[in-house]
């Protein structure tokens, strides 16, 4: 199942007045200069978000590998002060979220309602708020077997939200709020993958990012000469590709077939996907992933 992060789901526009133009301004300028080439065509984002593992996803595949839950791993919520810029609170609302999910998969329902607390506090002071429940998330998100429903409701506001953010021209919150969860959601599995012990499924699971990787970045060239934040985050998505280079990714067509499961016709795709990733490759990748998440969570 491949669906895009719990709760990325909030963003917006609160100016902050100073001397000297600061980060937010920045950033609302470019999202209010009219400039329409920004704009990306909504099936194009979404059929990048499709291409991205769900940070639940990752989580319950670390639990079922016998991981244990680890919050340091985590952003933690007393940061939340710290982004007072639309440009940070975007970044890090698509972080919260992450942390969110894995603090579900694994039912630390009290660290949860923390980053609840969090997220709703944030979506207020973005006036997003309606475009989710907050106590109907809260009740699934207390309950791992509501799992599937949480996840299907999450998608449909992010969707939902998305829309609206195309009709804005304001996409850049979009792409903003996926790199946030993309980002923790490496950091978490490559933290865990470089442990010492040997995880073929994390291996594979990093190795496939390069292809995301990619695709995220195309996403933010669009961005580049018009929004200096932006510029600077694609150069360290830059040096993150840079690392990723050896990692080798080799896919093999073999013709589909049919098979008949409980009296219906399945297809059946029988090509193959091979990834080559070191143990050097997965340090390399998760340096400079940490890197990237420092800036972002500081």
């Amino acid at each position: 199942m491949r669906i895009i992060f719990i709760l990325i789901l909030f963003f917006v526009f609160s100016a902050c007045g100073s001397g000297n133009k600061s980060d937010d301004q920045a950033f609302i300028e470019s999202l209010e200069s009219g400039d329409k080439k920004t704009a990306i065509d909504e099936e194009l984002i979404s059929g990048i978000l499709q291409q991205i593992p769900s940070p639940l996803e990752i989580s319950l595949m670390l639990k079922e590998s016998g991981n244990k839950y680890n919050s340091d791993f985590l952003n933690s919520p007393d940061n939340y002060g710290k982004y007072n810029t639309n440009y940070k609170k975007a970044l890090n609302l698509g972080v919260y979220g992450t942390d969110l999910g894995y603090t579900n998969i694994y039912e630390k329902n009290a660290d949860g309602i923390k980053y609840l607390s969090k997220i709703k506090s944030m979506a207020d002071e973005l006036n997003i708020g309606q475009y989710f429940d907050i106590q109907t998330i809260g009740r699934l998100a207390a309950n791992s077997r509501n799992l599937d429903s949480l996840l299907m409701m999450t998608t449909k506001n992010f969707n939902t939200i998305n829309s609206y953010l195309q009709t804005q021209g304001r996409s850049n919150l979009s792409v903003l709020l996926l790199t946030g969860g993309w980002v923790e959601a490496m950091n978490i599995v490559c933290n865990v993958a470089s442990m010492g012990v040997d995880h073929p499924e994390l291996r594979e699971t990093i190795g496939e990012q390069k292809i995301v990787l990619e695709q995220i970045i195309l996403l933010f060239s669009f961005f580049q000469d018009s929004d200096e934040n932006m510029a600077s985050l694609l150069k360290d998505l830059k040096e993150l590709e840079t690392a990723f280079k050896e990692v080798n990714i080799t896919y093999t067509y073999k013709e589909s077939s049919v098979e008949i499961v409980n009296g219906v016709a399945v297809v059946k795709d029988n090509s193959t996907t091979t990834i080559t990733i070191t143990k050097q490759d997965i340090e390399n990748i998760k340096n400079v992933t940490g890197s990237i998440r420092t800036k972002i969570i500081s």
